[in-house]
Parts: structure tokens; C-alpha cells; sequence
């Protein structure tokens, strides 16, 4: 098989976790209906999700480096599967929670390592190509994942989601353990030389950055679906089409995002893409219950918000270069970490306050970011780092 095709199956791997990780969202209401729980309960699986994966994928991916890559996927990505099948097949609440949990342990391995393997298999001056290829799965998930998500789960159970991953991704198993060959681990890099970054002011507050920004859009996006159905009134029939054009809006933003970034830099491009962000949220809380007036206002939403990903993401990296692989991991991290806030704080307002006041509280995380990113490039702290660190390269 060629490199190319290997990476292609590393995407679809990719596909999987995201599916697994971001379909909760589109299913909420079926999950809650089912387990007989209240929709903020039901959302707090995406809260133990992204903290399992947000605390364990650093420690495991650091314990394991030098462990033949080849190996250590098939070992992750046998344990991501069997926790998509104990999903399907165990009931209840809690073992849904240890189910949960197991699979985000395996995602964040497999999903680090996927991106790894990407690079080594990948020809020379390719190996970028290769990385975006195998993240475009994980967006694809997003476009995808989702709505086919919803609507496997209107024709045969939500269950049956987890179901489908689990056969898929053992397919994908047995051709890894075919065609992939062995690959040597890396240089481990100890765990406390990776957190010592956290000791420089400007790479904590770049870090606040993707905490409030991800974490103010994971608090309203964690219950679109009972939100669209109860608040706007949105017809169950158009769910599916409305999670697709939210998807495809993302992908979208994320391309528009990294091309400012180019051009215009990365503040104007964060910056502009969170007051969009802001505006597509205060918007939809007031939008009532026009159909295209939704629609427009998520594809708004959706676009802006994913366009600040490519910008932070080079931020981080341009920030301490001599560090980039390490600040993006801990980035990945504080991602799940946002993520697994801003569900875990939308079930306490969907509980106290109304389903209808998520998004005025994910406004207000979005403004803490922007915030977060005039404290970095106006008081000289990027500026120090990047001269700190061209003093250390030369």
C-alpha cells in the first residue's frame, strides 16, 4: 500500500474519534430520553470525555514514546473500539461514564499517534500534507460524523452510532496490523519539562486564549441540538441538514482562518474572528423562530468560530518555536480541558438558569479570550517570548 493510502486510513481513524467525540452533541436529547436523565446530565459525558482525554493522553503519551508507534496504535485503537462496543452494549448511566472515560483514553493516544505516524510514513516535503490530511479527518467528523450521526440514531437507536464505529474501526485495525510497517518510538520528553512552559506568563496566557474561546463555544455547541428543538423550535426533520451546514460553515472558517493569518496576521485574524464569534451568539439568542434566520446565524457562528483555530494554533507554535511540538500538545490539552468546562458549566446553567441563557454565558467566555489576546500583544509579552526564544536558536 502506498504512503498515501496509509495516511488516508489514519484519517479515516481520525473520522472515528471525532465522530465518537463530537456526535454526543448531536444526540443529546435521544441519550437523555433514553437513560431517562434531564439534557444538562446527559451533557456532562462530554465533561468526563474531555477530561479524561485532557489529563491522561500527555501522561500516556509520554510514558509510551519510545514504544514502537506501529504497536501503540493497534493497542489504542483496540481499546478506543472496544469502548465504542461496551457503549453499545452495556446500559445505564454510569457504566455509559466508564465507557466514556475508556474511550477517551483511547482517542487521545490514537489521535497523537495518528498524526505521528502521518509524518514518518509521509515522502519528504510532504509530511505537512500528510498532518493537515489526517486532521481534515477529524473536521470531516464535524461535517460528516454528526448528522449521519443523528440520523442513524432517528432510523436505528443512538446506540447503533457506537456500534458502527466499532466494525469500522476494527476493519481499519486489521489493515494497520497488514500493511503498516514498524516504526521506531521518539526521544521520550519528560513531563515536567513539558509543563515547565507553563512557568512563562505569555504561554499562559496564550493558553487562556483556546481555554475561553474554546471554552465559551463548547458551552452553547454542548446542547445545539435540545437548543434548535426547545428554544428556536426548529423541526426534528431539519437537524441533521442544520448540523451538516454548521459542519461544512466550520471547515469553511478554518480554511478563511489560516489564510488571514497569512495575510493579515494573527491578531487581526483572532480578534475579527472572535467578535464574530460574539455576534453569532447574541444573534441567535434573540434570533426567535425563523428557520433561515437560524440557519444563517449558525453558518455565521460556526464559520467565526473555527476561523480562530488555525490563528491560535500558529500563535502557540510562533510563540516559543524551539518548543512548538510541546506547546501544541499542551494546547490539545487545554482544548479538551475548555471543552470538558464549558459542558461541565452548561449542565449547571441548563439546571439553574434555562436552556435559552447558554448562549449569553458563551458570549461571555469569547470576551474573556479577546481579552486574553490584547493582554498578549499589547503589553509585550509576545514580543519578549519571541525575542527570547530567537536568542536561544541563534
Amino acid at each position: 500500500m502506498k504512503s498515501a493510502w496509509k495516511v488516508y486510513v489514519l484519517a479515516l481513524i481520525s473520522f472515528l474519534v471525532g465522530t465518537s467525540n463530537y456526535v454526543i452533541s448531536g444526540i443529546l436529547d435521544r441519550i437523555a430520553e433514553t437513560l431517562g436523565i434531564s439534557v444538562a446530565t446527559a451533557g456532562q459525558l462530554i465533561t468526563v470525555y474531555s477530561l479524561a482525554y485532557a489529563v491522561v493522553t500527555p501522561i500516556l503519551m509520554a510514558l509510551t514514546a519510545k514504544m514502537d508507534r506501529r504497536k501503540l496504535l493497534l493497542y489504542s485503537l483496540g481499546l478506543f473500539i472496544a469502548a465504542n462496543l461496551l457503549t453499545y452494549i452495556l446500559s445505564g448511566f454510569g457504566l455509559f461514564i466508564a465507557a466514556r472515560i475508556i474511550t477517551a483514553i483511547g482517542a487521545g493516544v490514537v489521535t497523537v499517534n495518528a498524526l505521528s505516524i502521518a509524518a514518518k510514513i509521509a515522502p519528504s516535503g510532504k509530511q505537512a500534507s500528510a498532518i493537515a490530511n489526517v486532521t481534515m479527518g477529524i473536521t470531516a467528523s464535524l461535517i460528516i460524523g454528526v448528522p449521519l450521526g443523528r440520523m442513524v440514531a432517528s432510523a436505528f437507536g443512538w446506540k447503533a452510532i457506537f456500534l458502527v464505529i466499532a466494525i469500522v474501526g476494527a476493519i481499519s485495525m486489521l489493515v494497520i496490523a497488514a500493511v503498516f510497517p514498524r516504526m521506531k518510538g521518539d526521544k521520550p520528553v519528560p513531563l515536567i519539562n513539558q509543563f515547565a512552559l507553563l512557568k512563562k506568563p505569555q504561554v499562559l496566557v496564550a493558553l487562556a486564549i483556546t481555554f475561553f474561546w474554546l471554552g465559551g463555544y463548547s458551552l452553547a455547541y454542548t446542547y445545539i441540538t435540545p437548543f434548535l428543538l426547545e428554544v428556536t423550535h426548529i423541526n426534528e426533520s431539519l437537524i441533521s441538514a442544520v448540523l451538516f451546514v454548521f459542519g461544512i460553515a466550520s471547515l469553511i472558517g478554518s480554511k478563511v482562518g489560516g489564510y488571514s493569518t497569512d495575510k493579515r496576521g494573527i491578531k487581526f485574524t483572532l480578534i475579527s474572528g472572535m467578535v464574530l464569534h460574539v455576534i453569532s451568539l447574541l444573534l441567535l439568542a434573540l434570533v426567535g423562530q425563523s428557520v433561515i434566520a437560524v440557519f444563517a446565524i449558525l453558518i455565521l457562528w460556526s464559520f467565526a468560530a473555527w476561523s480562530s483555530a488555525p490563528a491560535q494554533q500558529f500563535n502557540l507554535v510562533s510563540l516559543v518555536p524551539e518548543s512548538s511540538g510541546v506547546m501544541l500538545s499542551l494546547n490539545s490539552s487545554m482544548m479538551q480541558l475548555s471543552m470538558a468546562v464549558g459542558a461541565g458549566m452548561g449542565g449547571l446553567i441548563v439546571n439553574r438558569i434555562s436552556l435559552a441563557s447558554i448562549t449569553w454565558f458563551g458570549v461571555l467566555g469569547v470576551l474573556i479570550a479577546i481579552i486574553a489576546v490584547f493582554v498578549l500583544f499589547s503589553t509585550g509579552l509576545r514580543y519578549s517570548a519571541a525575542q527570547s526564544a530567537d536568542k536561544k536558536l541563534q
